[in-house]
């Protein structure tokens, strides 16, 4: 019969097991979803109430929505924005002066006998509450409506993606349905889904694409533009993921070391370390 463990044991297996599996789920060209069990609109607390569409989807010319405030300028400046479905984050950072903060969630849905997976895309925003990777539920803060760093008038741009390579740039790929839905038609008839079990969802699916942001008046440094060389931003991209696995890894391995040296008395100093280094590696 095998001996019981010890709770601070217990505790120190599952920990590790977490850090283990986050490893993979970095590494890895997928992760594991919640099918959506609906898409509403990312303001107005689903409902899109107090607020309207200033400039819609137009092929071609506008790939999403521009939802502001009814209070006009920058009224709307720093109100929440929620995502649109369950899904994980497949892009969090600052890209350039036009995009501004930019976040890009993946979801999974199904129709009929499929499954199929669309990007939501919330542009211009003053400040991003989500990282890279993270699992989110409908409904849950992304972010707050910005100005693009004083571009605009504060605004949210909102965009439904049906080809999950478009990513940030947008300039190589066609601006039309064949890419992109327009986004109120598509939450009308996704309202309630049925939601069944996880799926695995690529990510990871935006390197090499090319082309600039739609819009932007120059080059900055940092963001690609047509006479950059795709090639190098994808193997940037690919060393930057590798660097994280590795310094993740460094960390499972540099834990197990400690705890299995450890003595019991030093569990509390021990995962105040843990934490501590977990959250510097977010």
């Amino acid at each position: 019969m095998p001996f019981p463990l010890r709770p601070s044991l217990r505790s120190l297996f599952a920990v590790c097991s977490l850090l283990f599996s986050n490893a993979a789920a970095m590494a890895g060209s997928s992760i594991r979803v919640n099918l959506a069990d609906g898409f509403e609109l990312p303001v107005g607390q689903g409902t899109g109430e107090g607020y309207y569409v200033f400039r819609g989807f137009t092929p071609n010319a506008h790939m999403g929505e521009d939802w502001n405030g009814r209070g006009g300028g920058n009224t709307d400046k720093g109100d929440p924005v929620y995502s649109t479905a369950n899904g994980v984050v497949v892009y969090s950072a600052v890209y350039g002066r036009s995009w501004g903060n930019l976040v890009i969630v993946r979801h999974a849905y199904r129709e009929g006998r499929e499954i199929k997976v669309v990007d939501s895309l919330y542009g211009h925003l003053d400040a991003r509450s989500v990282r890279l990777y993270q699992l989110i539920k409908r409904g849950q803060k992304v972010g707050t409506i910005g100005t693009a760093h004083g571009i605009y008038n504060a605004h949210l741009h909102f965009e439904i993606r049906k080809n999950i390579q478009i990513g940030p740039h947008q300039r190589n790929f066609a601006r039309d349905y064949s890419n992109y839905f327009s986004p109120r038609p598509f939450i009308a008839q996704l309202r309630e889904l049925q939601a069944g079990n996880s799926v695995l969802v690529p990510v990871d699916t935006f390197a090499g694409q090319g082309g600039e942001i739609a819009g932007a008046d120059s080059k900055r440094p940092g963001i690609p533009t047509r006479g950059d060389s795709f090639a190098a931003l994808a193997k940037g991209e690919e060393a930057a993921r590798k660097k994280r696995k590795e310094d993740l890894d460094k960390l499972v391995e540099e834990n197990r070391r400690r705890a299995a040296a450890m003595r019991e008395e030093d569990m509390d100093s021990f995962w105040e370390r843990v934490r501590k280094k977990m959250k510097k590696q977010r």
